[in-house]
């Protein structure tokens, strides 16, 4: 879909438009001069959960990830938003509130916005971050023998799946909340201090999907254990009574062509790797010499820290390892 608009948009028409178009990436880069660099990017998703102030902080700390996963700090973020027009004030009231503490908690504020009349509720953010412009982090860099370290654990897709089909345990639903409100910016800033090769973040295409774009752009094959990830709990039990959203389907379709599995690994577990996330980890390649300092800062900032697999040298295809 990209591929129009990518002819629109030539590199060398916009020779500040450092990333864009021309290479995918989690944010657009724009240079200011020889030191700054201005990072952009917008997000918006209906609920994903029930308590609205919980909605808001979600999809704010969604959206300012990439920023994040970009090597930048927020500057100030604009609301996104669409409500039904019988929408009970307190509520909207609760969903702005959730983001703005959200991007208080960033270090930045709220400075504007745009809502519409919509018939289901949507919200998010426009972010405005600053980058160092000789330290822009990308998906592009990583190396054959990097780590890969992964910063949250996994599983918000089938679990918020499961609270809206009125089957998920709240313990599981507090830890999937408290996962996906928690900002990545603790995990840029070690990634940041590692000279990390390449970062993104694990949202809507899965952790697969993800994947494949990191490799894809830097070219090379990662090798993923999956033994290694860790899940949200319920996650594992969601996935084994097969309650999955349906992008599920959609990311296993599409990426599916670049991904070797090993034998033995059940349908359940191959498809939680697919799993759309929300507010999902950073995925930091970063050099092995670095990993168990990065591991070690992770684990102190509060994050739950991974170190999934590695790099090696290929073409973009994704082998999923088990023992």
């Amino acid at each position: 879909m990209l591929r129009p608009l990518q002819q629109l948009f030539l590199p060398q028409d916009y020779p500040d438009l450092i990333i864009g178009l021309s290479q995918p990436d989690d944010a657009a880069v724009y240079r200011l001069d020889d030191q700054r660099a201005l990072v952009v990017t917008t997000d918006f998703f209906p609920p994903v959960v029930d308590d609205p102030y919980d909605y808001g902080a979600i999809a704010a700390a969604n959206a300012m990830s990439d920023v994040f996963a970009m090597g930048g700090r927020v500057l100030f973020a604009l609301n996104i938003a669409a409500f039904p027009a019988n929408l009970p004030a307190e509520i909207l009231s609760e969903i702005m509130r959730g983001g703005a503490e959200k991007v208080r908690e960033a270090g930045a504020a709220i400075a504007g916005g745009h809502t519409i009349k919509d018939d289901e509720p949507k919200y998010g953010l426009v972010v405005i971050g600053l980058v160092d412009a000789g330290r822009v982090r990308s998906k592009a860099g990583a190396q054959p023998g990097d780590a890969l370290v992964l910063s949250k654990a996994l599983g918000t897709g089938v679990i918020t799946t499961a609270l809206k089909q009125g089957k998920a345990a709240p313990n599981h639903v507090a830890a999937a909340v408290a996962s996906m409100a928690r900002l990545n910016r603790a995990a840029a800033e070690a990634a940041n201090r590692a000279e990390a090769h390449a970062v993104t973040d694990i949202t809507g295409y899965g952790l697969l999907g993800h994947c494949h774009e990191l490799a894809e752009l830097s070219g090379v094959d990662l090798e993923i254990d999956l033994d290694a990830i860790r899940w949200l709990p319920g996650a594992e039990d969601y996935a084994a009574a097969w309650i999955f959203p349906g992008g599920m389907a959609d990311n296993r379709l599409y990426y599916s062509q670049w991904v070797d599995f090993d034998l033995g690994i059940t349908e359940d577990r191959r498809a939680l790797l697919f799993d759309p996330e929300t507010s999902g980890g950073l995925l930091i390649a970063v050099a092995p010499e670095r990993v168990d300092a990065l591991l070690r800062d992770l684990k102190a900032a509060g994050d739950v820290p991974q170190w999934i697999g590695r790099a090696v040298a290929g073409t973009g295809r994704l082998r999923i390892r088990t023992d």
